[in-house]
């Protein structure tokens, strides 16, 4: 594989050239760049500077990776409300360095067990708004990520788990500085139904107002969750008075109740999943890339893409050629048409993983790509999948993603969610409640074939989030994800290539523009400089355009400094170490 995906100028550069940095995209104004952070024993890099240092404050105590997740989340769910939050679910994979062993945990949620394939469907059969089956309580699942992080904590944790609760309390009750990133979201009223449903509305919009950054914020219900959660674990949350709360606020929603219930509450359970990994050949070392297997999508797909890209020599071309950047966007189609066909809860259907990355079938796609000419829509392969029809649903790029690492080799790549920005803005007891059944497929069925991930009772929806840990000689490389939607499949898969291929610095990757193709539309980021590209990839066949790309890539790379961390500008995070 020689790839790196990201365009920055209009100067063409050979691979190990010295890559400018700080291309400021027209849709960003007082981006976050940083220089990378370096530190000898360990490093986190999150979305929130108060979740880092919550992070960093479990490490100094002598706890690991797992420790400092769990503080992190704590604080993101009430710091970064719009991406993440108790009320929603996760994927993480751990690698232990004891062991040396790499395993994966899926907190994802799960759809209340009366849920059937119809709940987005209209009297007349046919899928509602997208925008009307978003707000409410019928688009929420069973939360997952309390459940994941405490059984994952209870098996790999050093620290006391009320010792985890902390600074998110503290924060919750003393009051935290609202970020400019926040109070816009608020005010451009992204999701509308944030001012719409209590209490919500009162909490972002006291008297009427759209909270503003530098105010401080306080959110006493939510200490209160933390302080039962902290004390009797998570049965406080998924039995006691916090599920009666949670239940009635679901059903009794103003805006379409849902079917949540407290059987469904108690019954959820968090699962370990052997990760999904491919060996990646640079030129002088082999890497092992591992991922998220379903129900996520995105680990898949990346390493589809990664599969198909390789044998390609992509190094004699210029690292922002026209070459390049076009055979990733043909690979990427190939992959997410797979991905829109086969991916779902491998729980309720046969995902053909094994099949998906094998060597025969990944020959055989390659083949339908032209270096010269783009394809169009790419059709799914055949995998001897029976006959099922291509998903619909739309992923909102509202997630968050931390990477971490502890001084015992411990490394935690974990990316959570609550779905669109502020979920389905139901809120209860200080936080807020995903809508992640609308990433389940609105139209269950398409020309009487089945949909792999149509809604089901207690199935859970397909995701692309992609948290990825790489090794090297049995030893943790990087850890590395993004929020985005199902862009952070593009945004994973070049920064990976980026930083294994062409070994160009951590903090650039994160800085630089980004290119995505999710079997459509070639888009590029809108920054200066992009217009030479979008010519030349239009001569070529391709449907361009240029928008902006808000990744959120979090990531750790081990160098001879130490281990780098780095926080992607177009969000709020930072990465520190010690």
């Amino acid at each position: 594989m020689r790839f790196f995906a990201v365009v920055v100028s209009l100067f063409v550069f050979a691979s190990q050239a010295e890559v400018p940095s700080r291309a400021v995209p027209e849709a960003f104004t007082g981006l976050n760049y940083q220089k990378a952070a370096y530190g000898e024993k360990a490093m986190v890099s999150a979305a929130n500077p108060h979740a880092v240092n919550a992070g960093l404050e479990m490490l100094k105590k002598g706890g690991n990776a797992i420790d400092a997740a769990v503080a992190i989340q704590l604080v993101l769910t009430l710091v970064e409300p719009q991406s993440s939050g108790i009320g929603g679910g996760a994927f993480l994979l751990w690698f232990d360095g004891q062991t040396k062993s790499l395993t994966t945990f899926d907190g994802r949620e799960k759809a209340p067990s009366a849920a059937t394939p119809d709940l987005f469907l209209d009297k007349d059969g046919k899928p509602v708004r997208w925008i009307d089956a978003v707000i409410g309580g019928r688009s929420v699942g069973v939360p997952g990520i309390l459940k994941m992080m405490e059984t994952v904590h209870n098996d790999k944790g050093k620290l006391p788990w009320e010792d985890l609760f902390g600074p998110a309390i503290k924060l919750a009750e003393e009051g935290f500085v609202v970020s400019p990133r926040l109070s816009k979201l608020v005010s451009m009223k992204m999701n509308p139904g944030l001012s719409k449903l209590s209490p919500a509305k009162e909490y972002f919009y006291p008297n009427g107002v759209a909270i503003k950054a530098g105010q401080k914020l306080i959110n006493k219900p939510y200490a209160e969750t933390l302080k039962l959660i902290s004390k009797d674990g998570t049965k406080a949350f998924y039995q006691g008075i916090l599920a009666k709360n949670m239940v009635s606020a679901v059903q009794n929603s103003e805006v379409a109740p849902g079917l949540l219930s407290l059987n469904d509450l108690r019954n959820y359970t968090a699962v370990e999943r052997p990760p999904v990994c491919i060996d990646y050949k640079a030129p002088d070392d082999v890497y092992q890339v591992c991922s998220m297997g379903p129900p996520s999508s995105g680990g898949i797909t990346v390493l589809q893409i990664l599969k198909l890209l390789e044998p390609y020599e992509l190094e004699k071309s210029d690292v922002q050629s026209l070459e390049t950047v076009h055979l990733y966007s043909q690979a990427a189609k190939l992959a997410f048409a797979d991905r829109d066909k086969y991916m779902a809860d491998s729980d309720f259907v046969n995902v053909p993983s094994e099949a998906l990355l094998s060597d025969a079938y990944t020959k055989q796609r390659r083949a339908e790509i032209s270096q010269t000419t783009d394809m169009g829509r790419a059709l799914p392969g055949e995998v001897g999948q029976g006959l099922v029809a291509n998903n619909v649903s739309v992923e909102q790029p509202n997630t968050t993603h931390m990477s971490i690492i502890d001084e015992y080799g411990n490394a935690v790549s974990m990316t959570s969610s609550i779905e669109m920005g502020f979920g389905s803005t139901v809120m209860v007891d200080g936080y807020l409640l995903n809508n992640q059944l609308t990433d389940f497929s609105l139209r269950p069925e398409v020309n009487g074939f089945p949909v792999a991930n149509r809604v089901e009772g207690n199935k859970r929806p397909r995701s692309s989030m992609t948290p990825v840990i790489v090794l090297k000689d049995g030893q943790v490389h990087a850890v590395i994800g993004s929020p985005g939607g199902s862009r952070i499949i593009n945004y994973v898969g070049y920064a990976l290539v980026a930083l294994l291929d062409y070994g160009i610095d951590l903090q650039k990757i994160v800085d630089m523009p980004r290119i995505s193709n999710r079997n459509g539309k070639t888009t590029l980021e809108k920054v200066d400089g992009m217009d030479e590209l979008a010519e030349g990839l239009s001569k070529m066949g391709h449907e361009v355009t240029l928008r902006s790309l808000t990744s959120g890539i979090h990531a750790i790379v081990k160098t001879k400094k130490g281990w780098q961390g780095a926080a992607d500008p177009r969000r709020e995070g930072t990465a520190t170490g010690y």
